[in-house]
């Protein structure tokens, strides 16, 4: 997505607390009690789930309300269209990545650290349950509003990465670059992610963001 994300070494990507649940069951089905939230969750992992395998297109509401064992009306309580659970999906995404940003901010270290940390949590999304729902959502014929929306949200992603570019150039840890092309080129590799990883993969999540963060520091490391 052009956005459209110490050293590296040795560190661990932190996972994201996971947002609903990735157990199976319903949380209809598990208890009465369960909080409105923690099911319009459940409906936005559903959806994802389901666009990811099926694609947006293919994906009926009636699809996701057969996933958490409930009746279709019962989805337009947490979501007014399919639209709006896509964009819900693809924010979903996005927050994994600006979890990162409170980190980032209060970090003492240089800017390809910061940078690097960023491309890790950006590749463990990408990775993660809502990785397609953030790469193909622009795709999908939306309305010019909720296009809108998502350009937004990728020109914020975009421009933390061009500017901690900037910044690494500036105080010496980032090998001089175009700072668009750079942040073009590392949002590309980790979008692609998207087309080629599965769950059953032999690196998970976080593994994956953490394998493309070394990638990425070979690259950006002054020579």
């Amino acid at each position: 997505m052009p956005v459209s994300f110490i050293p590296v070494h040795n560190h661990a990507v932190k996972k994201s607390a996971p947002r609903p649940s990735a157990v199976n069951q319903s949380p209809w089905s598990a208890s009465r009690e369960k909080s409105r939230q923690l099911k319009r969750e459940a409906v936005i992992l559903a959806a994802a789930r389901a666009f990811r395998e099926r694609g947006y297109h293919n994906t009926s509401l009636e699809d996701v309300a057969t996933a958490l064992n409930v009746t279709k009306p019962t989805i337009y309580y947490y979501v007014a269209n399919k639209e709006e659970i896509l964009f819900e999906c693809f924010r979903a995404g996005l927050d994994q990545i600006k979890s990162v940003f409170g980190e980032l901010g209060a970090s003492k270290q240089c800017a390809r650290a910061k940078l690097l940390m960023l491309i890790r949590h950006y590749g463990g999304a990408i990775a993660g349950e809502f990785g397609w729902c953030m790469v193909r959502a622009e795709d999908q014929d939306l309305s010019p509003a909720m296009s809108g929306r998502i350009r937004a949200l990728k020109s914020e992603i975009d421009q933390r990465i061009r500017n901690l570019i900037k910044e690494g150039i500036k105080d010496g840890s980032v090998q001089p670059c175009d700072p668009k092309m750079t942040a073009f080129a590392i949002a590309g590799a980790l979008n692609w992610i998207s087309h080629w990883y599965h769950k059953d993969a032999s690196l998970n999540p976080a593994e994956v963001g953490e394998a493309f963060g070394q990638v990425f520091e070979n690259t950006l490391t002054p020579r």
